[in-house]
């Protein structure tokens, strides 16, 4: 079978590596020569709406995925034509826009914190006045790993906060005092079939993920069966096939969606060695049309990013049963170059692993 992904990234690498492992073919549409995954399928070098190059792929490839969630929505749309591609544009398209996004969850009966569309800064000041402050400035489109977004305290700020991110559509959404910062992944595949994996808790630094743990400690039976029902009610809706990744807050027995991944996501890398079926192998297989695996995660996991560097390899692989992942990345302040998967047989063997891990990846944070 042959797989084409939009995208060359770490994320595509990771899903080729897993397509490999059943004799799947990868072949990347990436706009940037030499990408992560270079060396692991063909790369089609071209801008990701070139009709050229999405004709390739879909003659070429017996399905088609993604690996970010800025592709161009078009792109999606015309190869939705011509070859199978999941997930579908509708997901993406919602996922691109976060207004749109915080709407579609509530259409679904799924809580969040309070937001208003911002278009300009008198709409600006009476969202100000309506959520009250602190609140989040965040750019309706094109914002990740903590860009695009600004905290506002002081309603003085308004003029200058809608200035600095560039005076485009924006959304502000109440600062929530929640408890922990939780995802939830699951796939559907093409039939319907849907799987989840347990809640992972996650830790950010600077915006970016540094460090997931799973089963996230303390996740009662109702709080896991919530964060299922959530996912569900949005695959089921769009009828998705693949992998999405939900961001939640927790707060006491709630919780709120904050952002959905149409997408393999961050917060599932541990899943390659921590899973019995990892998030790459399920979305290449949902998406390709093959029976899903079992995300039972048998032993407590936790997944640590390497950020802006890469410490001694050595140092790293002393300790026990860590395993490294590298992407082939130039180093730079606060870029993913790899992550770092350590399990225990208890969940205090497990934080005394992530706490060497983390004791050696902090001066890249």
């Amino acid at each position: 079978m042959h797989l084409g992904v939009i995208g060359g990234g770490q994320l595509g690498r990771m899903l080729a590596e897993a397509g490999r492992d059943i004799g799947v073919r990868t072949t990347f549409l990436e706009a940037a020569p030499n990408p992560s995954a270079g060396g692991l399928g063909e790369v089609i070098v071209a801008p990701y709406d070139d009709e050229a190059a999405l004709d390739r792929l879909a003659e070429e490839c017996d399905a088609v995925t993604y690996e970010f969630e800025n592709v161009p929505v078009e792109a999606v749309r015309y190869l939705a034509g011509k070859v199978p591609i999941h997930p579908g544009p509708g997901a993406l398209e919602q996922a691109q826009d976060r207004l749109v996004e915080k709407r579609f969850f509530r259409s679904r009966g799924i809580d969040t914190a309070g937001f208003e569309p911002v278009d300009d800064v008198a709409q600006l000041r009476a969202a100000i006045d309506k959520l009250g402050l602190p609140a989040i400035l965040k750019t309706r489109r094109m914002g990740y790993d903590g860009k695009g977004q600004l905290y506002l305290a002081d309603p003085e700020q308004a003029e200058g906060a809608f200035a600095t991110l560039g005076g485009v559509p924006c959304i502000l959404e109440q600062v929530v005092a929640f408890d922990r910062e939780l995802s939830i992944l699951a796939v559907r595949d093409r039939s319907g079939n849907k799987r989840t994996w347990p809640l992972v808790e996650n830790r950010h630094a600077g915006g970016i993920l540094h460090w997931s743990e799973v089963p996230a400690p303390g996740v009662t039976t109702t709080l896991q069966q919530e964060a299922d029902s959530i996912a569900d009610r949005l695959l089921e809706a769009q009828q998705y096939v693949g992998v999405l990744a939900v961001e939640l807050f927790q707060v006491g027995d709630r919780l709120l969606a904050n952002e959905m991944a149409p997408r393999v996501h961050n917060s599932g890398h541990w899943s390659i060695e921590g899973a019995l079926t990892s998030q790459f192998d399920n979305h290449v297989r949902a998406v390709l049309g093959l029976p899903l695996g079992s995300t039972e995660v048998p032993v407590p996991t936790a997944c640590a990013n390497l950020l802006g560097n890469v410490p001694d390899l050595s140092e790293l692989l002393a300790i026990d049963g860590a395993r490294v992942h590298l992407y082939g990345k130039a180093p730079r302040p606060g870029r993913k170059l790899g992550h770092v998967t350590v399990q225990g047989a208890t969940p205090a063997q497990l934080r005394e692993r992530l706490e060497a891990v983390l004791a050696l990846t902090a001066s890249g944070a």
